[in-house]
C-alpha cells in the first residue's frame, strides 16, 4: 500500500512537471489567456478551467489505461515484464532523466498549433476549454513524451495500476491552469509574476527530477543488470 501511495505521488508529480515544462507551459499560457477572456461572470471562468482540466485528464488517462491494460493483458508481454521489469526500468529512467536535463532532445514539430486552436476554441464559449485541454494534451514535446511514455507507463505497469496513475498524471498536467483559472475568477492581478516564478521553479524541479531519475536508473542497472 505504501509503495502504491509513493507511486501515486510520483504519477501526480510527473503530470505537474509536464504542465510546467517549457513546451507545455506555452500551451498552458494560451489556455489561460483564453480562460481569462471576459466571460461575463467568474463562474464561467471557473467552469472553463474545469473543462480544460477534464480535457487534459481524459486525453492522458484513456491512452494510459489502454496502454497499461494492453501490456498487462498480453501473457507473453506480462511474463516478460515480470522477469525483466527492473532491468528495463534502469535504462528507461536514465534516458528519461537525460531528456529532463536536456541532454537529449527530439523535435516533435507542431509549431503554431496553439494559436490556431486558441482561435477555434474561442467560438465554442466555455466548451472551448475542453477543446484546448484535449488538443494541447495531444501536443507531445520531448519532456512530456519522456515523462508519459518513459516514466508513467512503466510505473503504472509495474504496480498494475490501470486507472489511478494515468488519472493522477492527467490531473497533474492541468492543475496549474486550473489554479490560475481560480485566480483569474477572483480577480487576481499577479498572473505574469506567477508565471515567471513558475518558470524558475520548473528549471530546478525538472533538473532535480532528472538527476534523481539518472541516479535511480544507475542503481537499478547496477543491481539488476550487472548483479553487483
Amino acid at each position: 500500500m505504501s509503495e502504491l501511495l509513493t507511486a501515486s505521488i510520483w504519477g501526480l508529480w510527473f503530470g505537474i512537471l509536464t504542465s510546467i515544462s517549457p513546451c507545455p507551459l506555452a500551451t498552458n499560457i494560451a489556455a489561460i489567456s483564453f480562460i481569462g477572456k471576459p466571460l461575463a461572470h467568474p463562474k464561467y471562468i471557473f467552469l472553463t478551467g474545469m473543462l480544460y482540466t477534464l480535457g487534459r485528464t481524459l486525453t492522458y488517462t484513456i491512452p494510459g489505461i489502454l496502454l497499461v491494460t494492453s501490456i498487462l493483458s498480453a501473457p507473453v508481454v506480462s511474463e516478460f515484464l515480470q522477469v525483466y521489469m527492473n532491468k528495463i526500468l534502469g535504462p528507461v529512467l536514465i534516458i528519461t532523466g537525460m531528456f529532463l536535463l536536456e541532454l537529449l532532445s527530439v523535435n516533435f514539430g507542431g509549431a503554431g498549433v496553439s494559436e490556431k486552436v486558441h482561435k477555434q476554441a474561442g467560438k465554442w464559449g466555455v466548451w472551448g476549454g475542453l477543446i484546448l485541454g484535449v488538443v494541447f494534451a495531444m501536443s507531445f514535446c520531448p519532456v512530456s513524451a519522456a515523462l508519459f511514455f518513459g516514466s508513467l507507463i512503466p510505473l503504472a505497469v509495474k504496480y498494475e495500476s490501470y486507472f489511478l496513475l494515468p488519472i493522477l498524471y492527467g490531473v497533474g498536467t492541468a492543475l496549474p491552469v486550473f489554479a490560475f483559472a481560480i485566480f483569474i475568477a477572483f480577480g487576481a492581478d499577479f498572473i505574469g509574476k506567477a508565471f515567471n516564478l513558475l518558470s524558475k521553479f520548473e528549471v530546478w524541479a525538472r533538473n532535480l527530477t532528472g538527476i534523481v531519475f539518472i541516479l535511480v536508473g544507475l542503481y537499478l542497472s547496477v543491481i539488476y543488470i550487472f548483479n553487483a
